[in-house]
C-alpha cells in the first residue's frame, strides 16, 4: 500500500474544540492504489485510547440519559466499568465484545404511527461515543455541503436557509421525498460494504456490526433479532445514517442537483414540474435499487415549494421569499401548551411555570427565524391567558377569587 502516514486529524465544532481521537494512537492511514480514498487501520486503539474513553464518558454523562435494558444508571457506569475494564477491553480488541440488546422505546409521531427508539446500556452508549469520536474526523470532511442532520456546526436553521436560497434563485418546484422507516431498514450489509472502502481496521468493523446485530428487548420483554437497521437511539446511529446516505449525496451532486438533506428528510430544488417527475423516478430508482430503501410514493411529492413542510417550517412568497412555522407546527405548540397549562392538573403553580418555560423555550429557540415579530407577540399574549386561567382556577372559591384580587389591586 502507498501514503503510509500517521492520522493526527483534530476536528471542529463550530468554536469548540472536538477530542482529537486519533492523535497519539497507533493508527495508519493509507492511500489506496488507486489514490482516491484513504484507507483507516489500528483504529480500535485510538476507540481504547484513554483521553477518547473520557471523552466518550463525559458526553454521556451529561446526556443524563435513561437505563438500557440492563437497568444500569449513568451514575453506577465509573465503579462498574472499573471493575470489569480489562476483561471488557480484551474483549473488544479480540473482536468478541457482545453489547446488550437495546431496549425498545415507541415515541408517538405528530402525524400518528410510532418512531422506534433502540434505547443502548449505558456502557454501550459511551462505546458507541467512542466510536463516533474516531470515526467523525474520517468521515466528516467528506461529507456534502446539503447535508445538515447530525453535524457539528449546521443545523435544521441552516438547512432551511439554504431551501430559502435555491428558492429565491428560481427553483421553486421542489422533490420531497420521504424514505419509509429509514433507520428501522436499512441494510447492514450495504452499510458495511461502505465502512469497508474507508476502514480496514477488523476489529472495528466487527463492533460496529455486533451493535448492529445487538438484538431488541420489546416492550413486552421479548428479545428480537436486528438485521436491518440502525436504531435510533444510540450516539453512533446519526453517524452511520450519513454515511450511509452520503452515497445519494454524491448521486446528486453528481447530477448537478440542488438539494438540502437533514437526516432522512430531504428536498431537491428543481425549475418546472417536468424536471421534478423525472428526478422523482430516477433517485426513486438508486435509492429503492442500489441502497435497498424504500421510498414512500403516496408522501413523495413533486409540487412547488410554498406548499410544502420542511422540517417544521413552510416558505411563502410576496415580494419576496419567506420563511414561516408550518401550520401544523403551530398546531402542535398550542396543544402542548393547552396540556402542560390544563386547569385541572392541580399542581403547583412554580412547577407549571417552570415546565412552561423549559418547553416553550426550547420552541421559541428552534422556529425563531420563521417567526414574525408580530406572530411572537401573539404567542406570548395566549400563554399569558392561559397561565391567568390557571391560577383562577386554582383559586377555586368565589371567595378566595375576590380576597386574592383584591391583594393584586394597587394602594391607593
Amino acid at each position: 500500500m502507498q501514503g503510509k502516514q500517521k492520522t493526527t486529524e483534530s476536528y471542529r465544532s463550530g468554536d469548540r474544540a472536538e477530542p482529537e481521537a486519533l492523535s497519539g494512537a497507533d493508527s495508519i492511514a493509507y492511500t489506496k492504489p488507486d489514490g482516491k480514498e484513504t484507507l483507516y487501520d489500528g483504529l480500535i486503539e485510538a476507540v481504547l485510547s484513554e483521553k477518547n474513553l473520557g471523552e466518550a464518558f463525559r458526553q454521556v454523562v451529561a446526556n443524563h440519559g435513561a437505563p438500557g435494558s440492563d437497568g444500569m444508571t449513568v451514575e453506577q457506569l465509573p465503579a462498574w466499568f472499573e471493575r470489569n475494564r480489562t476483561v471488557l477491553t480484551d474483549k473488544i480488541r479480540k473482536g468478541t465484545y457482545k453489547p446488550l440488546p437495546v431496549r425498545r422505546k415507541e415515541i408517538p409521531k405528530p402525524n400518528g404511527g410510532v418512531r422506534n427508539l433502540g434505547i443502548p446500556s449505558v456502557f454501550d452508549r459511551v462505546l458507541q461515543q467512542a466510536v463516533a469520536q474516531v470515526l467523525v474526523p474520517i468521515y466528516e470532511p467528506t461529507f456534502s455541503e446539503s447535508s445538515y442532520g447530525f453535524r457539528p456546526g449546521r443545523s435544521a436553521q441552516d438547512a432551511i436557509l439554504q431551501a430559502k436560497t435555491y428558492f429565491e434563485e428560481g427553483y421553486g418546484t421542489v422533490v420531497d421525498l420521504d424514505l419509509e422507516k429509514f433507520f428501522d431498514t436499512l441494510n447492514q450489509d450495504i452499510l458495511m460494504n461502505i465502512l469497508r472502502e474507508r476502514i480496514a481496521d477488523k476489529s472495528l468493523l466487527r463492533l460496529i456490526k455486533s451493535f448492529l446485530r445487538s438484538g431488541v428487548v420489546m416492550p413486552d420483554g421479548i428479545v428480537r433479532q436486528t438485521r436491518e437497521g440502525s436504531p435510533q437511539g444510540g450516539p453512533l446511529s446519526p453517524l452511520l445514517s450519513n454515511i450511509y446516505l452520503d452515497k445519494f449525496d454524491k448521486l446528486l451532486e453528481s447530477r448537478g442537483l440542488r438539494f438540502c438533506r437533514y437526516a432522512d428528510d430531504c428536498m431537491i430544488f428543481v425549475r418546472s414540474q417536468r424536471s421534478g417527475e423525472r428526478v422523482r423516478e430516477s433517485v426513486t430508482r438508486f435509492l429503492e435499487g442500489k441502497l435497498r430503501l424504500k421510498v414512500n410514493q403516496e408522501k413523495t411529492v413533486v409540487g412547488r415549494a410554498d406548499t410544502v413542510r420542511f422540517l417544521g417550517f413552510r416558505f411563502y412568497r410576496s415580494r419576496e421569499v419567506g420563511i414561516t412555522v408550518h401550520f401544523s407546527s403551530l398546531e402542535r405548540f398550542r396543544k402542548k401548551i393547552r396540556e402542560i397549562t390544563k386547569r385541572n392538573r392541580g399542581r403547583r403553580l412554580d412547577l407549571i411555570l417552570g415546565e412552561l418555560k423549559t418547553y416553550e423555550r426550547g420552541w421559541l429557540g428552534y422556529f425563531a427565524i420563521g417567526l414574525a415579530n408580530y406572530r411572537a407577540r401573539d404567542i406570548d399574549s395566549w400563554i399569558r391567558r392561559r397561565i391567568r386561567q390557571y391560577i383562577f382556577k386554582q383559586w377555586k372559591t368565589p371567595k378566595n377569587r375576590v380576597k386574592n384580587l383584591k391583594a393584586l389591586a394597587p394602594a391607593w
